[in-house]
């Protein structure tokens, strides 16, 4: 029998992030989009046309349990409600798929605890969606990191926000306990993007936020605490321009990532400085993340290989969130167990 080399997909919800996700799907090529599935009629097929129009064979659902059950799907990729996540997940795990969860997988720890577990049993592979992380723009501060150039990292701060449009107020029409806020929606990348710089997770966080009438954070901003000396200062918004960006501070000199939501066509920037009066900025070739971020879980499932983001860094990064919005609500630096 010849070895799977093509990874089989169907889409789990028609969201604004298949704008970039089901195009990379189609691109990547070690992998072929088989369905998409939406519990709104019509919607699948209106995602389709819209930002795939050439591919006239993928099947279109008004119901997601077909799809989740269909023989020809071996992935699915997940990008419904953050506080469906979990359901949908288990879900598809139980149907034997591999899972491709947008961030963040889960609203709750346990439920991670809960998909770990399910992926064990049914032998598949589950990953949390972040895209950015597989531009190679970020091995290479990582490597800059390495060769010592600056130093030990002793701060990092991110920051990543966009004005919120008419279209996207159902973001912010639900309290944070129910997957509503800045938080769960580009807190994710703020939260992932300090923890990554560092060699263990933070111990502590304090946060302060501006809550709208829904109990949706519409701001948010904080500090990590990784222990000697250590700090990651995290900041959101649905209020302010958009930013995406992350800067490194350590005891030899600094290094910043302009931004890290990029087009496929943008050529990435890095600038890097020394205490010794060194400043550099390196351009760097142009890459699509989405297709990146496809083409290495394809590969993971088609080669029986471990995910660069594990399951353990999902439940971290949940566990950082969740303490960030108890310290929000208790006007107090919190303890991260």
């Amino acid at each position: 029998m010849s070895k799977q080399t093509i990874l089989r997909w169907g889409i789990l919800g028609a969201a604004r992030v298949n704008e970039r996700l089901l195009p990379a799907i189609v691109e990547a090529e070690n992998a072929k989009l088989i369905a998409i599935a939406s519990r709104r009629p019509g919607a699948a097929a209106e995602t389709l046309s819209k930002y795939a129009p050439d591919e006239t064979d993928v099947l279109t659902l008004d119901d997601p349990e077909i799809l989740l059950s269909h023989p020809d799907i071996d992935a699915i990729y997940l990008p419904m409600a953050n506080e469906e996540h979990t359901e949908w997940a288990l879900k598809a795990i139980a149907n034997g798929k591999h899972v491709l969860i947008e961030k963040p997988m889960a609203l709750v720890v346990d439920e991670i605890d809960s998909i770990a577990a399910a992926a064990k049993k049914h032998n598949v592979t589950v990953m949390e969606g972040f895209m950015y992380r597989f531009h190679p723009q970020h091995q290479f501060v990582r490597d800059l990191i390495a060769s010592g150039a600056i130093g030990d990292v002793r701060t990092v701060k991110t920051s990543y926000s966009f004005p919120m449009k008419p279209a996207r107020l159902y973001r912010i029409t639900r309290d944070m306990a129910h997957g509503g806020g800045a938080m769960w929606d580009i807190g994710p990348y703020a939260i992932h993007s300090a923890r990554m710089w560092f060699d263990s997770d933070p111990i502590a966080v304090s946060a302060m936020a501006k809550l709208n009438e829904h109990g949706a954070d519409v701001s948010l901003s904080g500090i990590l605490d990784f222990d000697d000396g250590r700090y990651a200062h995290f900041d959101m918004s649905f209020e302010r321009a958009r930013r995406s960006e992350y800067e490194i501070i350590g005891t030899l000199g600094g290094v910043k990532c302009d931004t890290v939501w990029l087009n496929s066509d943008d050529a990435p920037v890095i600038k890097w400085w020394t205490d010794a009066g060194e400043q550099h900025q390196e351009k760097l070739a142009a890459a699509n993340h989405f297709v990146e971020e496809i083409t290495h879980f394809s590969d993971c499932v088609l080669n029986n290989k471990t995910p660069d983001l594990s399951l353990d860094d999902a439940k971290a990064n949940c566990k950082t969130m969740v303490a960030a919005l108890q310290a929000v609500a208790e006007k107090r630096s919190v303890t991260i167990l």
